[in-house]
This record gives structure tokens, sequence and C-alpha cells, in this order.
């Protein structure tokens, strides 16, 4: 007997052996026809699997219109990808083809390179193995066969994962549609016909699993969508966001620099970008004030012991830079004939004398409030610190704003009794609301990142953890929206609540987070008197609303299109005189609104007002103000609004009025679709 339990909770019963597709067809003739592949107690099938008789199993049966059906014909498309390249660039070694946000990408090494003028041949020769209708069929093989099946394909960096990455794996699968056959998890769609609408979009360099020491292969982009109109939405999507990239923005802007002297990761910020973040510190840092924060300042660096006791040596070691051998120590070892593996080994065991470049600032604000007694009168205690962090990324990974080497949080720690707890979580949450407000980001969900019960990274007491994760989930239902609950997202040592953001052309951020901590109290053993006279355990939240100032900044200039509010905007107006002659007046307008707080330059060249007109367009100018003898003799600017166009003729004093409502208001003005 072979038992199914459905997702509304129905069983159905067969008297053999059936498979998924058969339990779809008995279902109704349409769900056969849209099934996919089905999922028996959460593991994906493909749909000829052969439910095993015995005890009720749970069968989940996948159409398109299920949140990852989309993923997985990605990921049939990306073996069609691979395919068609290897019949057109032949002896071509595969390394991995997974989906991400958006499509899908394949990592290649080919004796000639590709680039992107072989993308209409390559989608040629994907069309035409979409054609043949060839089924993906799934071979498991056993573990020294599998790396035979590789050796005999003459693909090294499969033979290599199977050895090293899947080393614990007895079994492997392949998926094989006509010649081509791949190392494979799975699942496929049924018939590649299913695909639907795709195209090739980039290529990118990437090493082999990450490593700069290893091979240089080439990563190649693409996408893919059920229908032909999703496609095309999506390549509007991209056109977009083209135009959005803040990396073209910020230096057109004038924003940032990154200086390859300098190093790769590492922000120069200019003095217009400068001000951007000046003004966005500013803008929380009120915040903080009413909310009873005390602003601290922790050095750069701190020593190796202190996030051994952490625990972010080693746990976070991988993104960390090498530690910073005390010169003496270093002196002494060289003495003993140390090595430089020996020293290399010592370093990576942290079994040295040094110091670190501050991966996390929280380790510095606990020493803080470990430094004198506390009692629970004192707490809450809020230190905040415009904190700068290290982390060593990937050169391959690096890019922009948005993934950097060094970085500036809005960090927080809060040390609080289980019954403030509640209250200062829901505190952090409104500072994260006001500041998405503010910037016209009202469209965010929340994850509540949680443990991963079958994993041993996690630190600490499981009754704590129960207690955080609670306290979690209750906070973030003051929201009064829907949330998602992710196992496995959690901080190695306490449960997180992180705000994704949609911005203006629907891309999703994740920027924000809150997280509650047991653990790194006890790791440091705070303590605070309590109301009994007895020491106890603070607990701790760390908060960071913006998340880092480089990335926040570099969404904010793309959610913007660089078109900043006026509040944010480094320069808020500019004037523009008609002709030479009325340069006297111009400088007088100028001088008026500077004494008035508004940021603004002439521009007196010898150039026709067009052009002026167009460079201040570019430079995505919010107000011009065009003066000429008529202004002159009425004490007005004619007013040319970057959004609504122009605005006519003001006196001074109304235009300097309004541009001063406009930014104590910190209106979000956008231009009308």
């Amino acid at each position: 007997m072979t038992t199914v339990k459905l997702p509304d909770g129905s069983l159905k019963e067969f008297d053999s052996t059936v498979s998924v597709k058969d339990v779809a067809k008995s279902i109704g003739s349409r769900l056969a026809k849209d099934a996919l592949w089905g999922e028996i107690d959460l593991q994906p099938v493909e749909l000829d699997y052969e439910i095993p008789q015995g005890e009720p199993v749970n069968l989940k049966i996948i159409t398109k219109k299920d949140p990852n059906a989309l993923a997985t014909m990605r990921h049939s498309c990306a073996h069609v990808m691979a395919r068609a390249v290897m019949r057109i660039k032949p002896g071509v070694q595969l390394a991995f083809g997974p989906t991400i946000d958006g499509g899908f990408y394949y990592d290649v090494e080919c004796d000639e390179p590709l680039t992107e003028e072989d993308f209409p041949a390559i989608e040629k020769e994907m069309a035409k193995i979409i054609a043949l209708d060839e089924p993906f069929e799934r071979l498991d093989r056993p573990r020294a066969d599998a790396i035979q099946v590789c050796k005999d394909l003459n693909q090294d960096f499969k033979v290599e994962h199977i050895e090293t990455g899947l080393a614990d794996d007895d079994s492997l699968s392949f998926y094989q549609q006509g010649e081509f056959l791949d190392l494979c998890r799975g699942p496929h769609i049924p018939s590649p016909r299913r695909i639907g609408a795709f195209k090739l979009l980039s290529i990118a360099g990437a090493y082999w699993k990450g490593d700069q020491s290893r091979e240089q292969l080439q990563r190649l982009y693409a996408t893919a969508f059920f229908t032909q109109a999703e496609l095309d939405a999506h390549l509007e999507l991209l056109e977009e966001a083209k135009k959005r990239d803040h990396r073209v923005l910020g230096k057109r802007l004038g924003l940032f620099h990154i200086d390859e002297m300098v190093g790769q990761g590492l922000v120069l910020w200019t003095p217009k970008g400068s001000f951007v973040r000046q003004k966005l510190q500013d803008f929380i840092s009120e915040h903080l004030q009413r909310q009873g924060y005390d602003q601290v300042f922790t050095p750069h660096i701190g020593k190796l012991d202190l996030y051994k006791t952490s625990g972010h040596f080693p746990y976070y070691q991988d993104s960390q830079y090498t530690p910073l051998v005390d010169r003496e120590y270093l002196s002494q070892l060289a003495e003993e004939g140390c090595t430089c593996g020996e020293l290399s080994n010592l370093m990576n065991e942290g079994e040295i004398e040094g110091y670190l470049l501050k991966p996390m600032n929280c380790p510095h604000h606990i020493r803080l409030f470990a430094s004198e007694q506390r009692s629970y009168r004192d707490l809450p205690i809020r230190l905040s610190e415009f904190g700068t962090v290290y982390r060593w990324e990937q050169s391959g990974e690096i890019g922009g704003l948005t993934r950097v080497r060094g970085f500036t949080q809005d960090d927080a720690h809060l040390f609080v009794t289980q019954e403030q707890l509640g209250e200062e979580l829901i505190g952090c949450i409104e500072l994260v609301k006001i500041i998405f407000g503010a910037m016209g980001m009202e469209d965010y969900t929340v994850r509540v990142g949680l443990r991963d019960p079958d994993s041993s990274k996690y630190v600490g007491d499981p009754e704590n953890w129960d207690l955080a994760e609670q306290a979690c989930r209750e906070a973030a239902q003051t929201l009064g929206k829907e949330f998602s609950e992710d196992p496995g997202e959690a901080a190695f040592y306490g449960p997180k609540i992180d705000f994704v953001v949609k911005d203006c052309i629907g891309r999703k951020w994740q920027l924000g987070t809150v997280q509650v901590d047991y653990n790194l109290p006890e790791r440091f053993g705070l303590e605070y008197i309590g109301s009994d006279n007895k020491p106890h355990r603070p607990i701790m939240i760390h908060r960071a609303p913006f998340g880092s100032m480089e990335r926040f900044i570099g969404v904010l200039i793309e959610h913007f299109a660089g078109s900043f509010p006026l509040w944010l905007a480094p320069e808020q107006g500019r004037i523009l005189t008609v002709s030479d002659k009325s340069e006297e007046y111009g400088k007088r307008v100028e001088s008026q609104m500077r004494d008035a707080g508004i940021r603004v330059k002439g521009d007196y060249r010898s150039e026709k007002l067009g052009a002026k007109i167009r460079d201040g367009q570019l430079e995505m100018i919010p107000y011009m103000m065009i003066v000429g003898p008529r202004d002159a003799e009425n004490g007005t600017v004619s007013i040319r609004d970057r959004i609504d166009g122009d605005l006519g003729a003001i006196p001074v004093e109304e235009a300097i009025a309004k541009f001063q409502s406009e930014v104590a208001d910190k209106t979000v003005r956008r231009k009308s679709s």
C-alpha cells in the first residue's frame, strides 16, 4: 500500500507502487500537465520518482505557480546553456552553475575565451537543444564510479569537487540530456520545452571556488522566465538598474572614489559624498539622543584575545584580515628560528600575541560596559558608535559601495534586563521604521533569523536561545505586517530581525538588523547588581538601522537614481545667470540663500543658458534659479524644478521659504510615472 498526504491534509491510497506523476494524474489531468516535480517530506524528487510503500509520506506537487519553480527551471536552463557552450567551444571545463537572484550563471574554462559576440551563437544552440526536448535523466552512481565518470569526461573541476567538497557523499547524482552529462543534485523540470524565454546577459571573471590562488574562470550570466512578457519586463528593469548603477552615478556626481593605490574595497569619500554621509549620521544621531543613547569611540584594532573570547575568531576567520603581530613578539619568534610556514600556522590558529583590525564593534562596547560596576538602576545602557570595521572580502566579490573591505556601521549595543528586553527591541525597530520613512523606503519585509536545530555552529544555552527567539517574534509582531521565520539565518550568538527593503524599481536590499544576544554577556562574564543586591547577567541587543553607511548610501544612490531629496542633496540649488550683466544680482541672491542655510552655488560662466541648464541636469541639482535683468529689477528668481520643470518667477524670500519647508519636512519627491 502506498499512502500520500497532500498539502490540504487529505490522504490518497494506492494498491501498488506509484510515481509522483501518477499521483498528479489521479488528482486531475490539468495538474498532471502542469506538474514540474514533487517534494516528498520536503525533499525534491522528479515526477517519475516512485513513492515508497509503507508509512504515509507528505507529497507536494510543484507547478510553475510555486515560488521555487522559477529557480528550478532556471537551473535546467543553466544545463542547456552549458551544453550549448560545449557544442560551440570544444574542450570546455565546467565548474558550477547555480541559480541566483534574477537568473543563473555557469563558471567555465575555455581554451578560447568567450566574449559577448558569442552570445547569439550560444542562444541559437540553446534553442536547438530545447526544441529537441530531450528529458533530464537522473543517474545515481557510487562514489568511485562518479569520480571515474568525471575523469572519463575530462572534467577535472568536477573530480576535485567530488574528492574535496563532496568527501562525505557515498553516492552522487548526475543528470543526462542527450550527449550532455553533468554532476548535479537536481531536481530538474521534466521537459526542456517548459523553459520558456531566456537571455544571456554578461560575462565576468571568477576564481575556482573563490580562491584567488586558483584557476581564473569565466562566469557566464543569464536569466530565464516562463513567459516572454516576464523576460521583457525583467530586461527593462535591468536597463533601468544600469541607469541607476551607483558606481557610475557616484563617479559622475563626484560622491566617492576607489583608488587602487589605496586598496580595493576601501572607499575615499569626496566632499559631496562626505556631506551626504554626515547628513545621514546627523539625522540618526538626533533620534539616538531622543532615545537615550550615549555615543562612544573605540579603536580600529583590538587584541586577538578579545575576539577569541567573543568567538569572532575563529568563527569569522576567513572574512578577517590576518592578525597584526606585535613587533617585539615577532622579533622573539625570529630569534627562535620560526619559519614563515610556522608563523602562518600560528596566525591561522590564533596562537600568537597580536591584534586584529576590528571586524566587529561589539567586543569593544562590551569592555566599556565592564569598565565599571553596574546597577539595575543604570540599565538599560545604550552605547552607539559610527564605528569602522574591516572584513577581508574576496577581490571578485568587491563592488562599489555595496561590498567593501572597510565600512562604517551605525552600530549600537544595548545592555538590558529580561524585563526591559521587549520594550527596547520595539525601540530599535521604531528607529529602523523612522529611517525607511525618511528615505521613502516604506515597502519592506521582515525576516526573523532563527538557529538551525541541526547545526552545531550556534553557541550558548538552548533555553536562552528559546527566550531570545520568542522576543524577536514578539517584537516583529508589533510591526503589524507579516514576517518570515528563517531557520539557519541567526548569528552564531543569537537570533535577529532583518529588514529587506524594496526600492522604487522593485529590487530587494537587506538593510538594517536587530539582534538579541544572551551569549556574549556570558562569554565575557558581564554582570550588574540587581534589586536583590545579587549579581545578574545582562542581555545584549545589537542593532544597526543603516547596516553600513557605505552599503546604505550605495543603495540610496540607486533608489533615488542620484537625485537625492533636497535635505540630502550636497548642492540644493544653483544660480544661473542669463548673461554677465546679471552676475552681481546672482551673487546677491546666492549670498542671501546661503545666509538662510540653503546650499547653493552660482554658475557665472560666459556660456549659453541652455548649456548651464544641461550641466545642472546632469549633476542632478534639485533647483536651478535663473536670474536676468527683470529678476534683478523685481527681486525674483525664475525656478527650474528638477521634478516639475519651470515654476516661473517668484520672490527670493518665497523661494527660500519653499526650500526651508521642504528640507524641514524631509520631503521625498519623485516624478510621476
